[in-house]
């Protein structure tokens, strides 16, 4: 009798088990790419029988793959514009917006640069055009050299509307495919200047602390000062995905926002949804 028992709880839940394997494609954010990464890794070293392929590109390029259904999932930096929801709604699709972790966006200059602040003003000044040599924001006689994502990255859109209060990016401003050739670039340029998420700081390059308050108090980026709201350049990142392919990639974004998920997104360089 005992052995039927136990034969009838295996045969319960391995169709529970079988039902939480995923197989689909994830595309967008740089930003999100080295959380969704990682959630990826360890949700399929639990579910053996999943395939996740995640890739970036930027936050536009994966709502644009979500349109023309070359992607599962979207990844995203920023929220979805008007004209993308349009396309979606014009072609019958019907989605849903998840937030599954916040990001802070740090501020990063060449180690060897001895300005260790800026306000919201001066990186608006230096972004926008009108401050090009470090000495004018208290560094040594150096040309600054702009470093940002191109327009078609979350990050992008984030950092001008909340940084540059919607003005326009210097036309001398260099803009980089991704998050990772911005690290690189300012790591090998002593004037350098970008912005890139927390979770693709390195020791080759200098988080800036940030002053919202135009010079009072200024904040150093982190997991910490984001959590508790201190550091001004935070935002939240999204998955979207349309509610045709729901039970497909509902099991993966239920691991991501369970406890375990979110352990894993303070370990990789985010903060917690709820937080």
């Amino acid at each position: 009798m005992k052995k039927l028992i136990f034969v009838f709880v295996i045969m319960a839940i391995l169709p529970q088990l079988y039902s939480q394997n995923v197989n689909c494609k994830i595309k967008g954010s740089d930003t999100v790419l080295p959380l969704t990464q990682k959630e990826a890794e360890v949700f399929m070293k639990k579910y053996p029988g999943s395939s996740i392929m995640v890739t970036g590109g930027g936050s536009g390029v994966g709502l644009a793959a979500l349109q023309n259904g070359t992607t599962d999932i979207a990844q995203s930096s920023r929220k979805m514009k008007l004209d993308e929801k349009m396309k979606l709604q014009d072609a019958g699709k019907v989605f849903t917006e998840s937030i599954i972790a916040y990001d802070a966006l740090a501020v990063i200059v060449n180690p060897s640069n001895k300005v260790n602040q800026l306000t919201r003003e001066q990186l608006e000044s230096i972004y926008t055009g009108k401050v090009t040599n470090w000495k004018e924001v208290g560094g040594d006689d150096m040309p600054i050299v702009v470093y940002s994502r191109e327009s078609s990255s979350g990050t992008f859109e984030f950092f001008k509307e909340h940084v540059l209060n919607k003005k326009n990016f210097t036309p001398s401003a260099l803009l980089m495919p991704a998050t990772g050739a911005i690290v690189q670039s300012v790591s090998q340029t002593k004037g350098a200047i970008g912005y890139v998420g927390l979770a693709y700081l390195e020791a080759d390059v200098k988080a800036l602390k940030v002053s919202y308050d135009k010079g009072v108090t200024y904040v150093v980026p982190s997991v910490e000062n984001a959590m508790n709201k201190t550091y001004p350049i935070s935002r939240p990142l999204y998955y979207y995905y349309l509610n045709s392919a729901e039970k497909a990639v509902k099991p993966l974004i239920d691991f991501i926002l369970s406890t375990e998920g979110q352990k894993i997104v303070k370990e990789v360089g985010y903060v917690p949804v709820g937080q």
